[in-house]
């Protein structure tokens, strides 16, 4: 058991999904209007990040590689459930560490969805058979595929204790690929740098001019800065009064939008509620679409602190 169940225990919080620790009616989402399906192509990475809250790394697949058939068989689920999905989007671990990416990519495009792929654009991104496929679909269906890049500071310095010595300047030189072909760009960071959210913004901004990069870093959408999700600190529980206290709606929450499909490993792939809990008990919602249409209980730290109270989607 890690220090954050033990300190959970503890405080008798996130514990009971349908009340807090003090008794009181814990608030759930129900998926009233599905805009996003993602999907987990697997944890391995060809890099290990600080506080990655996957863990993702070039030794983790505890969330193994999903293949193109399992992602076609939940594009055929979308229209058999007629969710009225938008997007999917794609995340990891690294996505073009899966080998059948481009294909995923393809299968979705071609039925018409908008795709979305987070990547840190460095070498899996960069080997010349798969620049090849990216290229083909760029051409073929241009800014109905986004590449959101992790760029988790516009300094080197900070990007790079992060991600490690020169992972800045790999990313930059994979970006300017995507900017030459003229892939649709979108970037994420992370609010750990003790600047204000101006300041963070001026700084993308004054990047991404000297890169010609076209993104707008004042568009929360284009320039998503992500709030941090320590395990360390202490959250409230988010109660069904919560909502009219914060002057917030249920349909404020990611879990009210959309899903994600992962598989993990020895097992067959199940829809989880949220992007943000992969291995957390009582969000794994079941094998199958109809299954996942169920409400979610907001029984995580990071239910409150990410969604709720931070405002923050991983959504575009």
């Amino acid at each position: 058991m890690d220090d954050q169940a033990i300190t959970l225990e503890v405080s008798g919080k996130f514990q009971d999904p349908l009340h807090t620790a003090k008794g009181e009616t814990r608030a759930t989402v129900p998926l009233k209007n599905p805009q996003t399906l993602w999907f987990n192509t697997g944890t391995l990475c060809n890099i290990e990040c600080v506080n990655c809250y996957i863990l993702s790394s070039p030794t983790n697949d505890a969330l193994v590689y999903l293949s193109e058939a399992e992602v076609t068989d939940y594009l055929d689920q979308l229209e058999t459930r007629n969710w009225g999905v938008r997007e999917i989007a794609f995340t990891g671990g690294e996505p073009y560490m899966n080998p059948e990416f481009n294909s995923m990519c393809r299968a979705a495009l071609e039925r018409g969805y908008e795709v979305l792929v987070l990547t840190n654009a460095m070498r899996p991104m960069m080997r010349k058979s798969v620049k090849s496929g990216i290229e083909s679909l760029v051409q073929e269906f241009g800014e109905k595929l986004t590449f959101r890049v992790s760029l988790d500071h516009w300094a080197a310095e900070n990007h790079d204790k992060m991600r490690g010595v020169g992972s800045f300047e790999k990313t930059l030189e994979g970006m300017r690929w995507l900017s030459s072909i003229g892939a649709q760009l979108a970037a994420a960071g992370r609010q750990l740098w003790n600047e204000d959210d101006a300041s963070a913004r001026a700084g993308y901004a004054a990047l991404y001019k000297k890169e010609c990069f076209n993104i707008d870093p004042y568009n929360p959408g284009k320039t998503v800065l992500f709030p941090e999700m320590d395990d360390t600190l202490d959250v409230p529980e988010i109660t069904v009064d919560c909502w009219g206290i914060l002057n917030k709606s249920p349909s404020d929450v990611m879990c009210s939008n959309s899903r994600m499909v992962v598989k993990r490993r020895g097992q067959a792939p199940s829809v989880i509620a949220c992007t943000l809990l992969p291995y957390a008990e009582g969000f794994d919602l079941g094998e199958t679409l109809k299954d996942a249409e169920q409400d979610v209980s907001l029984n995580h730290p990071h239910c409150a602190k990410f969604c709720v109270l931070g405002g923050a989607s991983c959504s575009a």
